[in-house]
């Protein structure tokens, strides 16, 4: 499995609309489950595979449960087929797959409630304080 197939796998996933703790391409998705139904997809994660029960606002597990099936990276190792997790205020609260922008530079493929729907965009930070960590899947090269 390489980088290139998580991105184009990811991709399949775009214009699915968003919705909190849903599973299924191209009727409902969350930031979380986009994640995991990518990498189940891909044979990287067992078929049964998922995590469920977390709640819409930041409890500040995000990073635990990433670290238990991730393996973290610096940032400045990101490349396309990684994971980004961050934050809009405080506590992580969203992440994404990296992906190669096609005008240059990275992108964020994302499924996120203000889009309301899984979109890709441009990778750029407001600040600093919004990147928490990045992560590469197990068996990806």
């Amino acid at each position: 499995m390489n980088r290139a197939d998580v991105v184009a796998e990811a991709r399949t996933w775009l214009g699915t609309k968003w919705l909190h703790q849903h599973r299924a391409k191209g009727q409902g998705v969350d930031c979380a489950g986009l994640i995991i139904c990518v990498a189940r997809d891909l044979g990287l994660l067992p078929a049964d595979f998922d995590i469920t029960g977390y709640s819409r606002m930041p409890d500040g597990t995000l990073l635990d449960v990433c670290d238990q099936h991730m393996d973290r990276i610096d940032r400045n190792a990101m490349q396309p087929g990684d994971v980004l997790v961050m934050a809009t205020e405080h506590d992580p609260q969203h992440m994404g797959f990296i992906g190669d922008y096609r005008h240059g530079g990275l992108s964020l493929i994302h499924a996120t409630n203000r889009a309301g729907r899984v979109v890709e965009t441009r990778l750029m930070f407001a600040s600093n304080q919004q990147f928490r960590a990045a992560y590469a899947l197990p068996g990806v090269a």
